[in-house]
């Protein structure tokens, strides 16, 4: 059974053959992936909302290079480390994309966790489910979760944007809210060519309402590139892209070799 519920009506969904229907008759069909695409016409703001298909080309190519390794372990191992106590657990990846982060969740925790990926673009999850078969998948909008009140142990948002109701709607009580966003010296050096004065990013990350921030964790390292490829799929899979003209891109790659700082903070919340 699936754990997604009706977009429409909020209920549950049985599986009659490839469709899933709901007791108000509403029919999804799974995709050949494996996937449901639960994102109803009218809360689609383009015909295909979330990245394009360059954007998550580039980022499925750099991602599968390991170089956000460290930060996929690292997410695994916080999860980890809250839910060692849980026989069961369901957990969500909030803007999953490629699903690089849900797959390496999925490998190290337990097998009998029920482990879920949600992103906005199609493109990117019909990639993810095809990749990765022991995971629930949907097409679906971060502010309008087709899952249950109260459903999720745990939920992880890497660089997704949220709604804070949507996260006191579906964290259950005690359970976990794990972000990852960019920490003051992300991409340094990128920005450094770009910028005539680097602007640090902010760290302002307040526990959102109705959660209390239980750790903070600061993951920096150094990035060895070698490959003009790898830095360009890095810098394709980042806004960066557009700020690199012609001229600034080919003075970048005549330099061979490339240290870039990559740091990321992580915060765990748990829910009131």
């Amino acid at each position: 059974m699936t754990p997604f519920i009706c977009p429409l009506c909020q209920t549950k969904l049985q599986r009659i053959h490839n469709t899933q229907i709901c007791a108000n008759n509403h029919h999804f069909d799974i995709a050949k992936e494996g996937y449901l695409n639960l994102l109803p016409v009218n809360a689609k703001n383009s015909k295909n909302p979330g990245d394009n298909k360059e954007m998550i080309s580039a980022r499925r190519a750099f991602l599968n290079s390991d170089g956000y390794l460290p930060l996929a372990e690292k997410v695994s191992e916080l999860v980890n480390e809250y839910l060692a106590d849980y026989d069961q657990a369901e957990i969500l990846d909030l803007g999953c994309g490629e699903g690089y982060y849900t797959a390496s969740l999925a490998a190290r925790l337990p097998e009998q966790f029920m482990i879920n990926g949600l992103d906005i673009s199609k493109v990117a999850i019909r990639y993810a489910a095809k990749r990765y078969k022991n995971i629930n998948f949907c097409v679906a909008s971060a502010y309008d979760v087709p899952l249950a009140d109260n459903s999720l142990d745990a939920l992880i948002r890497i660089y997704a944007p949220s709604l804070e109701s949507e996260l006191q709607r579906l964290i259950k009580s005690n359970g976990y809210l794990l972000t990852v966003t960019p920490a003051p010296r992300h991409l340094f050096q990128l920005r450094e060519k770009i910028y005539l004065q680097v602007n640090e990013h902010a760290e302002d990350n307040s526990a959102p309402c109705g959660f209390n921030k239980i750790k903070q964790v600061n993951l920096n390292y150094l990035l060895n590139i070698d490959s003009p490829a790898i830095l360009q799929n890095l810098i394709n899979m980042t806004p960066f892209a557009w700020k690199f003209n012609e001229q600034k891109m080919l003075d970048l790659l005549a330099e061979k070799h490339w240290e870039i700082e990559c740091d990321f903070n992580i915060e765990v919340y748990q829910k009131e």
